[in-house]
């Protein structure tokens, strides 16, 4: 009987807006006011470059390993031939919790969104979480949004890409209309002060950059999906970065040139309020919050994807039990690992909007642990296998993975307690240890071949 595999049915355009569609999400209209405000307008320039710069030089990690390597579960298979199968499993795992982080993110993020376009339109009292009160019309409307990505992730990559291309097109849109509308009408004058809180303000913003910028390594998760020479992937892989850092950079300035520190102290979201003030119009508002909705879309979307990959390829190594790794015999999508994501999806909207910012920055630490695991992995690779098949390179010498290694573990510093940008006690913790006991649990079985013992047989036995 023929083996089931993923089929390649990625253009070279799928795999750009995937990536790009996953960085552009909701980030940019709820949380551009919190980026001005706690860093200044330069400030947040600033942490958006250092961030940035980061971003570029994992990201050429990336894509020099992706295009070596061009296998599904990206990372996973980046540390396992590095550093061999428990290294494997941490960044697999970590980069997992950032990937459902986002799913779940954007599953509060939808009925905030509604909160804005239906003023008081909440029905159906449940409980209050960190003084938020938490209503049944809300949390469905989150649920029913996890349900449908869900579905149209089920059956088939293809027709998720073709999704992320619609809506990612329709971010794009509307944020040039605020960029050039700032370009043309804002004010210089509102840039003013340039800064705030110091290098604290500016940590602040720079623990948030690896949440906004996840997205790119959806590319290496679904590489063995794509219909493309290898060195392609990598190429579009840093274009998508560098599309994304000019974006944020840009729209950064667009609503410092929108709104008067006055306006941002007291606007709820900035974006919409900036593109409301530059033209002179709640209908602009309304039409940059329908943006804000192709970027929950998009995200959510991309997540899903690369979530979902990764886990698959745990299974298949015998990491996490095989119940993650069947394959759909019609649709050929990972079936049960989407299902997975999109159930906690479904559950995330139950915590309220207070969530929001607790899974920014929970998925974030992931997100570097792994980011610093895969440069770890670049640079042993480059002197224990000079002579493998690169098709992209980052450079002659290996300074692109020095840096993306050195930065990497600056940024998971950033996270620790005492630091002032530390994770929040104890909802943020929380959530770290909760993912990391459900590992360990994971990593303890896996080191007693519980998973590996598992045949076909008895998996398909199992469904």
């Amino acid at each position: 009987m023929e083996e089931k595999k993923l089929k390649k049915v990625l253009s070279k355009f799928d795999l750009l807006f995937l990536a790009l569609g996953a960085m552009l999400g909701w980030g940019w209209v709820v949380l551009s006011g919190t980026w001005i405000t706690e860093a200044g307008s330069f400030g947040a320039v600033i942490a958006f470059t250092i961030g940035g710069f980061l971003v570029v030089c994992v990201g050429l990690n990336y894509a020099e390993l992706s295009s070596a390597m061009p296998k599904v579960g990206g990372e996973h298979e980046y540390v396992h031939r590095a550093l061999g199968k428990k290294f494997s499993f941490v960044a697999s795992w970590a980069i997992t919790l950032g990937y459902v982080s986002v799913a779940t993110f954007e599953a509060v993020a939808l009925p905030t969104v509604i909160d804005y376009l239906l003023p008081e339109y909440q029905a159906g009292y449940l409980w209050t979480i960190a003084g938020w009160d938490v209503h049944l019309n809300w949390v469905l409307i989150g649920s029913v949004g996890a349900l449908i990505i869900t579905f149209i992730n089920y059956i088939g990559l293809k027709q998720a890409a073709v999704l992320q291309t619609i809506f990612t097109l329709m971010i794009v849109s509307v944020g040039l209309v605020l960029i050039f509308g700032s370009s043309f009408l804002g004010d210089p004058g509102n840039l003013s002060p340039a800064f705030v809180g110091g290098m604290g303000g500016i940590m602040t913003i720079l623990v948030m950059v690896p949440f906004l910028f996840v997205g790119f390594d959806v590319i290496p998760q679904v590489a063995e999906e794509a219909n493309l020479p290898p060195q392609k992937i990598g190429a579009f892989l840093i274009v998508s970065v560098v599309t994304a850092v000019v974006f944020y950079l840009a729209i950064t300035l667009g609503v410092g040139l929108g709104l008067s520190p006055r306006q941002l102290s007291s606007a709820e979201l900035a974006s919409a309020d900036a593109m409301g003030a530059l033209f002179n119009s709640d209908t602009f508002a309304k039409i940059l919050i329908l943006g804000g909705v192709a970027g929950i879309i998009t995200s959510w979307n991309s997540f899903i994807i690369g979530g979902s990959r990764v886990l698959y390829a745990m299974a298949k190594s015998g990491m996490v039990p095989a119940w993650f790794g069947y394959l759909h015999p019609k649709y050929h999508t990972p079936s049960n690992s989407i299902l997975f994501i999109g159930f906690l999806s479904m559950l995330a909207p139950l915590l309220g909007r207070s969530a929001l910012v607790w899974i920014v920055d929970a998925g974030g630490l992931g997100i570097v642990v792994a980011y610093f695991l895969v440069a770890l992995s670049f640079l042993i690779l480059r002197k224990k296998e000079p002579n493998m098949e690169r098709p992209f390179r980052a450079a002659k010498s290996p300074i692109f993975g020095c840096l993306a290694f050195v930065l990497s573990l600056g940024f998971i510093v950033l996270y620790l307690p005492g630091m002032p940008a530390a994770l929040i006690w104890p909802y943020e913790w929380v959530m770290v240890a909760g993912w990391t006991l459900i590992g360990a649990y994971f990593f303890i079985q896996m080191n007693r071949g519980t998973y590996e013992s598992r045949t076909p047989a008895t998996q398909k036995k199992a469904l």
